[in-house]
């Protein structure tokens, strides 16, 4: 099955799904958000077949996600690094992370916690604002067209 290409959606949503949507490609990058860089370590960690794991490499270097360079140790391998643009993906998982705790998981389940590095307590709830700083609930947001030039 040929999968739609959504780089011209009008939709945010969907153009960001078109480049990193899948399931692989978002834990790639929290895997490489969380030190990994090598092929191996990613294969390791995800324990996804080879050619997968290189098809979603491969699409998040093209897409800008992910640049690859020479290993660190001086090997003949290559690494892969985060651009800022992949960075930039960590609020969506932390958005990803937090929905999953607060739905997925019973109270007395162990999971794992994204922590403050320097007093160790839990990263806030991330939350809708305004752009006066007034928190948002779901009901006082909708969607408009906009012209390309806002």
């Amino acid at each position: 099955m040929r999968k739609t290409n959504l780089g011209d959606a009008a939709c945010p949503v969907a153009r960001s799904l078109g480049e990193v949507g899948d399931w692989w490609s978002l834990l790639i990058v929290r895997d490489a958000l969380n030190g990994i860089n090598r092929f191996s370590d990613f294969q390791r960690s995800l324990g996804c077949a080879r050619n997968i794991l290189s098809a979603r490499l491969a699409k998040l270097v093209e897409t800008g996600v992910l640049v690859t360079e020479p290993a660190a140790d001086g090997s003949p391998y290559h690494q892969y690094r985060l651009t800022e643009k992949g960075r930039a993906l960590r609020v969506v998982l932390v958005a990803l992370r937090q929905w999953g705790e607060a739905h997925l998981f019973d109270d007395d389940e162990e999971r794992l916690r994204l922590v403050d590095v320097r007093d160790g307590e839990p990263v806030a709830e991330l939350e809708m604002r305004a752009h006066d700083g007034r928190s948002l609930s779901v009901d006082e947001v909708e969607v408009r067209s906009i012209s390309g030039t806002a």
